[in-house]
């Protein structure tokens, strides 16, 4: 790189660091103010560790001036630069060699890990799944805090449909990774999207390896979603198993330091039987433990049947190490949806507008009308009726 080198219109500050053994390449924003330079470090950065230098990337615009070169702790500022006062550079110098090889606290910021947020967000946004907010923070956090994992970390989600396993998985994506489901960390599989055709399942097999070895490859903490898992043919969720089981990480790639998550609708009628039967005693649904349904839960997902968790390995071997039941929603927890949905769009609302959003969902047993038979799936369609 020249030392006046300009690309798209931005001037480039080139930083030598060869008394750190993996420099990270990290973007500041530059600012101009009436008050001088304010530097402004962005947590886009990432470990690059092939290059000596990193570069400091100024805003657009033709900010005129050219200083000399700098030289302090180590650093070498080439000669692209402005006319900063000295103590607003000495501020962005500091700033920026206090974050030199470590820019972010993961160590590649693509991983942000934010467990704090994602058990802020789900006390707020995911309604009436006391259980899953619980199991999902407790399993995440005490996964990311162990140094070193015996195993992936392997949850599987149990439910019905629109109780919210999709939007707690895309949660977690966007709390633990700075770009959430679009990461290159972070892999979504939907079955019967993905795998289609039974026939091709030999080539499926050979695809999914290769995909999630070459993710693990490129990121040391990656992300697994397998969404409709009930009906992964069981020959995918065989070829996939060792990237879960324990390993003594004699190969290049750990796999150690994976999340897998399994999307399912197994076990929903088991989980509504039990908030059913909570209803009719008159307890609230708040009192079911974990203990009392995961016993239920995992002698349906062992009962034979054609799907792939019955007739693969994955229950067996006790390679899925927390069942996540998600319970049906209730009438209540359909309105706060309604109102989730209205404050996303940024609409005012009513009271009478909430009922009516619920009142058109349809709700199970055909007696108690309990149970929204849909959760809260289509819920940020239907308020679209009630637009004035």
């Amino acid at each position: 790189m020249g030392s006046q080198q300009a690309v798209l219109g931005h001037r480039l500050l080139c930083f030598r660091a060869p008394s750190f053994p993996s420099p990270v390449r990290c973007l500041v924003d530059l600012r101009a103010r009436s008050d001088g330079i304010v530097g402004r470090l962005l947590n886009n950065c990432f470990n690059y560790p092939s290059r000596s230098y990193d570069a400091l990337r100024l805003s657009e615009g033709d900010i005129p001036g050219i200083m000399p070169q700098y030289h302090g702790a180590g650093v070498v500022l080439d000669s692209w630069s402005l006319p900063l006062v000295g103590q607003d550079y000495l501020e962005i110098l500091s700033a920026w060699y206090c974050g030199f090889g470590k820019c972010c606290k993961t160590g590649d910021c693509r991983i942000v890990n934010n467990v704090t947020g994602l058990e802020a967000d789900l006390n707020g946004q995911l309604h009436g799944q006391h259980l899953a907010k619980e199991v999902v923070v407790r399993a995440v956090q005490g996964f990311l805090q162990t140094p070193q994992p015996q195993k992936a970390l392997v949850l599987s989600f149990h439910g019905w449909s629109g109780t919210g396993k999709n939007f707690v998985a895309r949660m977690l994506a966007s709390h633990l990774y700075r770009d959430g489901v679009k990461s290159e960390c972070v892999r979504v599989f939907i079955s019967l999207f993905h795998f289609p055709h039974h026939k091709y399942m030999e080539s499926y097999k050979a695809q999914l390896k290769k995909q999630i070895s070459e993710t693990m490859q490129l990121c040391k903490q990656s992300l697994f979603i397998f969404d409709e898992a009930e009906k992964l043919h069981f020959g995918l969720l065989d070829a996939i198993k060792p990237f879960m089981a324990r390993n003594d990480n004699e190969g290049q790639v750990d796999y150690r330091r994976s999340i897998f998550l399994f999307l399912s609708n197994l076990g929903g009628n088991t989980i509504n039987e039990v908030a059913l039967d909570f209803w009719r005693a008159g307890r609230a649904r708040e009192e079911i433990s974990m203990e009392f349904l995961e016993q239920r839960l995992r002698l349906e997902l062992l009962e034979p049947a054609d799907n792939g968790y019955a007739r693969s390995h994955l229950l067996e071997e006790n390679l899925i190490d927390f069942f996540v039941p998600f319970l049906p929603l209730e009438y209540h927890h359909v309105k706060l949806c309604a109102r989730d949905a209205f404050l996303a769009r940024g609409l005012p609302y009513t009271e009478a507008a909430l009922d009516e959003v619920a009142r058109t969902m349809v709700f199970v047993p055909k007696e108690e009308k309990l149970f929204s038979a849909q959760g809260c799936k289509s819920v940020p369609q239907r308020i679209n009726y009630f637009l004035p």
